[in-house]
């Protein structure tokens, strides 16, 4: 039984590092605070799950939840988010009545049953991990999330594209004044963090089902990575996602009425002596 929660513990920990390694980009790199990421979330989740019902195709699925997402981020970031740049308040009122709108969109669209995304043939089923039959398709959530931790990690430390995001969040007159469209970079990143929330939309309905309520519980979590990893950071966003689900897990098999508790209660106890998390850093 502990082998298995233990690789269901990482497996959601893959899934929540997709979602909230987006959310960091946002929040914590360009200093936007957007609680429409779950939104994104569902939505591309939503978009996914009908392009591979009629295509048979799950990599068409997933491409399409990203540009879907990815749309969506870009009327948000360049439509709505320059009306409240620089006032976190007014960006949180802002992109949460963004939200409500898009989950009023999706039960328009899609009613409030739940659905789950069909997985490629070559995922179902189950190999033997550890002395346990586990599902293949877990095991490719949680090798996608290692392999876009390694994307992202190099995109942000070994490319000049990286250099010039961490450039421009530290100084951003000084890097435009050297001829950058540092705008242009922003937008970019925030389209990839977006993107990235409709991937873990489509990844996550294929074993957590898509519901109405979906967004709001992965924004929970994603925060709750973000602030324990320390926002701005993907190794903190890593660490943060693997705590968070391990915790999780266990904590709904051995402590279900205190689930949530589990989880925020030593995030609380963690931001009472590291108010900036595990690998955050001062603005």
């Amino acid at each position: 039984m502990s082998v298995l929660q233990l690789l269901n513990g990482m497996t959601f920990a893959a899934l929540l590092f997709v979602v909230a390694s987006g959310f960091t980009l946002i929040f914590g790199l360009l200093r936007i605070v957007n609680l429409a990421h779950g939104a994104l979330y569902l939505l591309g989740g939503y978009i996914g799950f009908t392009i591979t019902v009629r295509t048979g195709s799950f990599v068409l699925g997933g491409l399409g939840a990203m540009v879907a997402a990815a749309a969506v981020g870009f009327v948000l970031s360049e439509g709505l988010l320059p009306f409240v740049r620089g006032h976190e308040l007014r960006q949180v009122l802002l992109t949460l009545g963004v939200a409500f709108v898009l989950d009023d969109m999706a039960l328009v669209t899609w009613g409030g049953d739940s659905f789950t995304v069909p997985i490629p043939e070559i995922f179902r089923g189950g190999v033997r991990v550890l002395g346990t039959y586990y599902p293949s398709y877990r095991l490719f959530v949680l090798l996608a999330g290692c392999v876009i931790f390694i994307g992202l990690w190099l995109l942000m430390h070994r490319t000049r594209i990286g250099a010039l995001i961490r450039a421009g969040v530290d100084d951003a007159e000084m890097v435009e004044a050297s001829g950058i469209n540092i705008r242009l970079i922003f937008l970019l990143t925030f389209l990839l963090g977006s993107a990235l929330a409709g991937l873990g939309g489509l990844m996550g309905g294929a074993y957590l089902s898509l519901y109405p309520s979906a967004d709001a519980e992965i924004l929970v979590f994603s925060l709750a990575v973000v602030i324990i990893g320390g926002r701005g950071s993907l190794v903190g966003v890593a660490a943060g996602s693997l705590l968070v689900g391990l915790l999780n897990t266990f904590g709904q098999v051995m402590f279900p009425e205190l689930a949530y508790f589990v989880i925020f209660g030593p995030m609380a106890m963690l931001l009472a002596f590291r108010p900036l998390g595990l690998f955050g850093r001062a603005a």
